[in-house]
């Protein structure tokens, strides 16, 4: 066994609590070098009096390494452990001080979980971890109010362009809200309305009024209580990385200079403060000089801007906030910020943006969840591609799921568009079948799926800002079998829970060819999503427990043969079977 390649630290997505009696243990080893291993675990008062040896399953692969994975109930909430690694004639210990050939006298020198803490466990709210999410982009969803519309506002429907004003308000979804909850989504996320000079509204003049092309607080108090009453949770968009040059603070600063009361509100290098060449003389957003970046480390700008977070959850009674460019704020104000918004409303659900491994923010003192894009270019990335190999992506999303404790990836915000990017069907070349397998691995995967206005009609486009094209109302243009395809997932995830909180576990990947078998599974049901990526049909099996399987999609009866299940798939089809265990 290649010692080097044996990992094990007693922290983070190594040894985590899954809930208050349970903890989850991980072992990484080189890649088919390991045959198996046993957690030997004990009490460090009374080891022999509370032993326990658990079998410890590989739960994933990638193309280096073996992850393995056991799970204990601790009768005291504190246990010592080490791990026995077996291959071939090979034993050996590992143990925190090193490597044995014997098994060292315990609990000297193992690996220790002094203590279960209810209040260090991860704790992202459960009405999360169960919702299917909607993401609106206001402007461009409905245009239920034309009073309150500039004249600058262009017909809807026509070819936008970073400029563009559409129209879209806060009556529109009041108007569409039976349109949202008969899609069978739980939840909206929408993006900003407070005011501010853009279309898109990330770049915040006034924190405290909705944009009045938008419409007002009292509608928005409407919008939040009818969808309370349809069960739909509402999530809203903070921007407190950055605001517009309009916001009065910084207008100050360009007034006063270093006179100003407000120059400790940002990041400015030098004075006057001045766009030169097309480069600000203060950090922003990105290079654009009209988006200054606030400085969260200062005390007054930190009080100001967890005022604005609890005042609309009070307000409103909204249920959560979705964070822009949140890694770029440091720590420290993500911590106050969770103790703030957790005092006044304890199930607000908190997303982060953050575009790559988020784990230093999901150690359950800042953030609830991110924005899972390295899923979303893993899941876009395979289906779009006929060549891709299924071994290649079960590997990538593996890699993936061992970021995080099995916990977190229930809370993560899985996507496959966004307004910050190309739409899933033009990444899948206009082709619906494979949007449609992209869309039940998201629908069928452990997190939180989240679908952008659109694109259960068939709404196409690239990159910003053609991804953001106004809705498609006209229902002679509408995909109305994209549509109920989306009602069909959708309502499938939310019946069953294996599909929501079950472990997620691939069974079989082709290395030739893209097909590929996984399960999702808890104590009460087994699923598993058998899937071709390919334009030629195929017969797939794998052994299965006889009895009882059923298509979840039609409820036909699906028989084992020979302790093995069969199944057939078209070019680009996929089967989804389960069994109550």
């Amino acid at each position: 066994m290649l010692r080097e390649a044996i990992h094990h630290t007693p922290s983070h997505k190594w040894a985590y609590a899954y809930d208050l009696s349970t903890y989850h243990i991980r072992l990484r080893t080189k890649k088919n070098d390991v045959e198996d291993v046993v957690m030997v675990a004990g009490d460090k008062y009374d080891w022999n009096g509370n032993l326990q040896e658990i079998v410890m399953e590989k739960i994933a692969s990638d193309q280096l390494f073996d992850y393995w994975e056991g799970v204990i109930i601790p009768k005291y909430k504190r246990f010592s452990y080490g791990f026995r690694l077996h291959a071939g004639t090979e034993t050996m210990w590992k143990i925190e001080t090193g490597f044995y050939a014997q098994q060292p006298t315990p609990p000297g020198g193992y690996f220790e979980v002094p203590y279960i803490h209810e209040v260090d466990l991860f704790d992202a709210p459960d009405w999360a971890k169960n919702a299917v999410f909607y993401q609106i982009m206001v402007d461009r969803f409905n245009n239920g109010d034309k009073e309150n519309d500039h004249d600058y506002v262009r017909p809807w429907g026509e070819t936008p362009d970073i400029h563009s004003h559409f129209g879209g308000d806060l009556q529109g979804i009041l108007d569409k809200l039976e349109y949202i909850s008969d899609l069978g989504v739980n939840a909206i996320y929408l993006t900003p309305l407070f005011t501010s000079p853009s279309n898109h509204k990330y770049d915040t003049v006034d924190y405290h009024t909705i944009d009045p092309q938008f419409g007002d607080l009292e509608l928005l108090k409407k919008l939040v209580d009818e969808c309370h009453k349809r069960g739909i949770r509402v999530v809203l968009d903070a921007v407190f990385n950055h605001v517009s040059e309009q916001f009065p603070h910084f207008q100050d600063v360009l007034k006063n200079g270093e006179k100003s009361k407000y120059k400790d509100w940002f990041h400015l290098n030098h004075f006057p403060v001045a766009v030169q060449d097309g480069k600000a003389n203060y950090d922003t957003f990105g290079f654009y000089g009209n988006m200054p970046k606030l400085n969260t480390a200062n005390p007054e700008v930190k009080k100001y801007l967890l005022d604005v977070a609890v005042h609309w959850i009070r307000e409103t009674d909204i249920d959560g906030w979705r964070l822009d460019v949140a890694d770029e704020i440091d720590h420290h104000f993500w911590r106050e910020f969770r103790g703030a918004v957790k005092a006044v409303k304890h199930e607000t659900y908190i997303i982060g943006e953050v575009w790559g491994d988020a784990l230093r923010w999901l150690q359950g003192d800042q953030f609830d969840s991110s924005m899972n894009y390295p899923f979303t270019n893993s899941v876009l990335d395979f289906f779009a591609n006929n060549g891709r190999h299924a071994s290649d992506f079960a590997e990538e999303v593996n890699r993936l799921l061992v970021r995080y404790p099995q916990q977190t990836n229930e809370a993560l915000l899985n996507l496959l568009s966004s307004h910050d990017i190309p739409r899933s069907l033009t990444r899948m070349g206009g082709d619906k079948r494979r949007a449609k397998l992209a869309a039940v691995f998201m629908m069928t995967s452990m997190g939180v799926p989240c679908v952008f206005y659109g694109d259960e009609v068939g709404l196409q486009g690239g990159g910003d800002p053609d991804c953001r094209k106004c809705m498609e109302w006209d229902e002679a243009k509408q995909d109305r079998d994209l549509h109920d395809f989306y009602r069909i997932i959708i309502s499938l995830r939310k019946k069953h829970e294996a599909l929501r909180c079950g472990r997620f576990r691939f069974l079989q990947a082709s290395s030739e060819k893209g097909t590929f078998v996984y399960e999702r599974m808890n104590n009460k049901q087994h699923f598993t999503i058998w899937m071709n990526n390919t334009e030629e049909n195929v017969f797939l099996a794998h052994p299965m427990l006889a009895g009882g399987w059923r298509d979840a999609l039609t409820e036909e009866e699906v028989a084992t043969f020979e302790e093995q299940l069969r199944i057939e798939l078209e070019p680009m089809g996929y089967r989804i079977l389960y069994r109550n265990i």
